[in-house]
């Protein structure tokens, strides 16, 4: 039996190796942690622009706990929809600029605030599982500007590892992958884009209640086992109340276009802190939200007792 590639047909362009730039600021409150420099192509960052950077500044952030949604999921892998559990977990962190990692010293100079998004699935199919895991990281100031991106999958086939970080000028993808023609290597992708894989996170920090409409360039999924140089999709986005058949509490819903016949949808709550409720895909990928909670899952494996479910009144 063949190892499937997890991704349908993507049929329009791949990106060269070609650079951007994006309006990026240094974080407040560590001057010595700097940010790249601004630039060209700042229409998703500008003031009164479509999204709100500062949407993780709130103090909700501050608790030391982590947001653990749960979602009932369904992919395509080899030609048959399979079910399983989705994980969302966000959480803010302190990086230092040296490792550009979570620290273990909170006395260095060198530290600014991120926003961590870990995305988990196990996925079982008719001979061996699937495995899963993506990491976003965003500056807490700057939810549309990707900071960093890692993603890995493991199957009986091999393992396939990315990485993307920000370079100021572009990003810089280091790459190691299973598949023959791919193998290992490094690739520029430019910056003036958004992550297909971070729309979960980035898309709620929309101005929502001004029902944006604006275009975007969106990396495809990079949550696959292949490595190839990434399409680059020149989508159309809008928001619109969500009919209230279609989600069970009151929600925005995002339609991203990102080609024809390429359709993603994303149902978010109205209420901050604006959580993912619900996501269909061209590729068939679905979530739907089943719990969300906020607990220091580093600390107590289990779930406090004190877990919430997800609320289906909006309150």
């Amino acid at each position: 039996m063949r190892c499937a590639d997890l991704l349908l047909p993507c049929p329009i362009l791949l990106v060269g190796l070609s650079l951007g730039l994006l309006a990026c600021s240094s974080t407040p409150e560590n001057p010595t942690a700097k940010a790249a420099p601004a630039g060209a192509g700042s229409e998703l960052t500008r003031p009164g622009g479509p999204f709100r950077q500062q949407w993780a500044m709130d103090a909700l952030w501050e608790d030391g706990r982590a947001e653990v949604a749960t979602y009932q999921a369904e992919r395509v892998i080899y030609d048959e929809p399979r079910q399983f559990e989705y994980t969302l977990i966000t959480v803010k962190e302190e990086f230092n600029q040296q490792h550009n990692v979570k620290t273990d010293d909170y006395q260095r100079k060198d530290l600014f605030p991120v926003m961590k998004v870990n995305q988990f699935c196990r996925i079982p199919t008719d001979n061996y599982p699937y495995h899963f895991l993506t990491s976003l990281f965003f500056r807490r100031d700057q939810p549309v500007q990707l900071h960093k991106l890692t993603t890995s999958s493991q199957e009986w086939c091999g393992t396939t590892f990315k990485a993307f970080t920000d370079e100021g000028l572009h990003y810089l993808e280091t790459y190691n992958s299973y598949w023959d023609g791919q193998g290992a290597g490094q690739r520029q992708v430019r910056r003036d884009v958004l992550f297909e894989d971070a729309l979960p996170y980035t898309l709620r920090s929309l101005q929502f209640d001004n029902k944006p409409r604006f275009a975007a360039t969106i990396v495809e999924l990079q949550q696959t086992s292949k490595a190839p140089a990434p399409t680059l999709y020149q989508a159309r986005l809008r928001v619109e109340e969500a009919p209230a058949e279609e989600v069970p509490q009151a929600a925005w819903r995002v339609t991203v276009d990102l080609a024809p016949q390429k359709r993603n949808v994303y149902w978010f709550a109205r209420r901050y802190p604006n959580v993912l409720l619900r996501q269909t895909t061209w590729d068939g990928r679905t979530l739907f939200l089943k719990s969300v909670r906020r607990y220091a899952y580093w600390n107590q494996p289990a779930a406090p007792s004190s877990a919430i479910a997800a609320d289906s009144t909006g309150k």
